[in-house]
């Protein structure tokens, strides 16, 4: 069986998608939402963050010719982007973790209702 043809990775890859939208359909209205919902959106982000993070480990674990090819396209992508060629993608999800958290916290310490 293909990687992309097990039930449980077709799965997540949905679920990242829909995460995926909603997190593209909130991100040009964040700065007008009241703390609740920024709060909310955080944490769909950090939702996103570890489904991204949990595929990538599984493509990573994989023999499978196809999820070694995402993987890859990950990584240009990655590069692309400007993360140095030596840099883990672990160590990138961990950041982006610590950053989401950060967020989190100053929404909680800013004044907005």
């Amino acid at each position: 069986m293909s990687f992309f043809d097990s039930e449980v990775v077709r799965s997540e890859l949905v679920e990242i998608s829909e995460l995926q939208e909603q997190v593209y359909k909130n991100v040009f209205t964040f700065y007008m939402m009241n703390k609740s919902e920024k709060i909310n959106h955080v944490n769909t982000l950090q939702k996103l963050l570890e489904k991204q993070r949990i595929l990538y480990t599984r493509m990573s674990l994989s023999d499978d010719p196809e999820a070694q090819k995402m993987k890859q396209n990950i990584l240009d992508s990655a590069k692309m982007m400007g993360l140095d060629e030596q840099t883990d993608i672990s160590y990138m999800f961990g950041n982006i973790e610590k950053v989401l958290e950060k967020m989190k916290e100053d929404i909680d310490k800013s004044n907005d209702p």
